[in-house]
C-alpha cells in the first residue's frame, strides 16, 4: 500500500510539474525569447560600431508578449500589469532589437535583480573594453539565471 500511494504521489507530483507553470517566468523562455540583435539601426555605436535601435516597443506588442507567455502557462494576471516590465532580454544599449523574440514579460522582483547590470555593462562597452558578442552572452546568462547577476556584476567591474 505504501509503495503504490508513492508511486501515485511521484507520478501526480511529475504530471502537475508538467502542466504547472509558476505565477511569472523567472526568466526568458528561451522557445519565444532567444533574444535578437538589433537589424534596422537608427545609429551606430561605440569604438564596435554596434548597430542601436531606438526604443520602439508598441502597446500591442506588449499585449502580444504578454499573452505568449500566458499561453505558455504563467498565470500572468492582466490586473497585475503593473508588477511587470516588458523586458528587452538584450538590452537595445547592447545592441538588442524592438521584435518579440528579444522581449519577455519581466516581474517586478525580477528586474530589481537584473536592472543594475544593463547600465554597468553598457558602460563597459561604451569605454570599448569589452564585445558586444562577449557582453550579449553574458547577460543572456544573468537573465536565464538571476543568480549568476552578482557574478556578472562582479566580473564586468574588474574589467
Amino acid at each position: 500500500m505504501k509503495i503504490l500511494f508513492l508511486g501515485l504521489l511521484l507520478t501526480t507530483g511529475l504530471f502537475a510539474g508538467v502542466i504547472y507553470k509558476a505565477d511569472f517566468p523567472m526568466g526568458p523562455d528561451v522557445s519565444i525569447t532567444p533574444g535578437s540583435l538589433c537589424s534596422n539601426p537608427d545609429a551606430y555605436r561605440y569604438p564596435e560600431h554596434i548597430p542601436y535601435c531606438n526604443r520602439n516597443v508598441s502597446g500591442d506588442l506588449k499585449d502580444d508578449v504578454f499573452r505568449e507567455y500566458r499561453d505558455l502557462g504563467y498565470r500572468l494576471d492582466p490586473k497585475q500589469r503593473k508588477q511587470y516590465k516588458i523586458d528587452h532580454l538584450i538590452p537595445l544599449c547592447a545592441g538588442g532589437s524592438n521584435r518579440s523574440d528579444n522581449l519577455w514579460p519581466q516581474h517586478e522582483s525580477i528586474y530589481a535583480l537584473t536592472d543594475p547590470l544593463e547600465p554597468l555593462a553598457c558602460d563597459k562597452l561604451k569605454a570599448g573594453v569589452i564585445k558586444q558578442a562577449e557582453l550579449v552572452e553574458l547577460i543572456r546568462q544573468a537573465k536565464f539565471d538571476t543568480r549568476l547577476v552578482p557574478k556578472v556584476m562582479q566580473y564586468l567591474r574588474s574589467l
